[in-house]
């Protein structure tokens, strides 16, 4: 019988973990077995305290790093899916459905197509790409979900990213031809956006990947990230 691990990283995520535990628990078919686990990188603000554990919801620590984190979820998981979620996306009603479906379908990696929740015109062109499947219209925020046995055959996240952890598992997975892209959506926080703007956002993130392309280190992406993003 198959089972989803959702594996949720956080770092000072107070004002976000409760809402999207209680949001999980409420729109889940319950007609797949799951548990949540939700993994923290070191929060000093509280986050620890709004995670009420029970018998579908686990607790853990890991050194921080959403690759690390996530690392870390999967290989306490027992579920034979693993569900990867950013705090601040939701995935639709009765996603474990439509993931064990595509799953039985012998698609053993994927995502869903993204929504954001601020109306801005840039965003709107941004997630109306997020329907095709191809590599360039990928990311974090979109939510992953692979089979655990395709995860450990690719040793899972690669730690050395500290930024871009999403993209890079991405394309392995891409070079697997084991991907696709679920057309219902995922609405996630544009709070990123908010903090930056949008153009001086879409730009840096453009130039990340370029950097991406052209072979620069992890730590080339990071450090241009640092200087440029809050």
């Amino acid at each position: 019988m198959n089972k989803i691990s959702i594996i949720i990283p956080i770092y000072n995520e107070v004002e976000n973990i409760q809402q999207l535990l209680s949001y999980l628990e409420k729109i889940i078919s319950k007609d797949t077995l799951y548990e949540i686990i939700v993994v923290d990188g070191g929060s000093t603000d509280g986050s620890l305290e709004k995670v009420k554990t029970s018998e579908t919801i686990k607790l853990i620590q890991s050194y921080k790093g959403r690759a690390k984190q996530m690392n870390r979820g999967a290989k306490v998981a027992s579920g034979n899916i693993l569900y990867f979620l950013h705090c601040d996306s939701f995935p639709p009603a009765n996603f474990d459905k439509a993931i064990v479906k595509e799953i039985e379908k012998g698609n053993l990696a994927g995502c869903f197509r993204m929504k954001f929740n601020w109306n801005h015109p840039v965003l709107s062109v941004s997630q109306w790409f997020t329907r095709f499947n191809h590599i360039i219209c990928r990311g974090g925020d979109q939510s992953l979900f692979v089979c655990q046995k395709l995860f450990v055959s690719i040793n899972g996240f690669n730690e050395n990213y500290i930024i871009y952890e999403d993209n890079e598992i991405i394309e392995r997975l891409y070079a697997k031809k084991q991907f696709v892209v679920i057309p219902q959506y995922v609405i996630t926080s544009a709070r990123k956006y908010q903090q930056n703007g949008v153009w001086r956002l879409q730009y840096h993130f453009g130039i990340i990947h370029i950097k991406r392309k052209m072979g620069h280190s992890s730590t080339s992406l990071l450090d241009y990230y640092k200087k440029n993003i809050i």
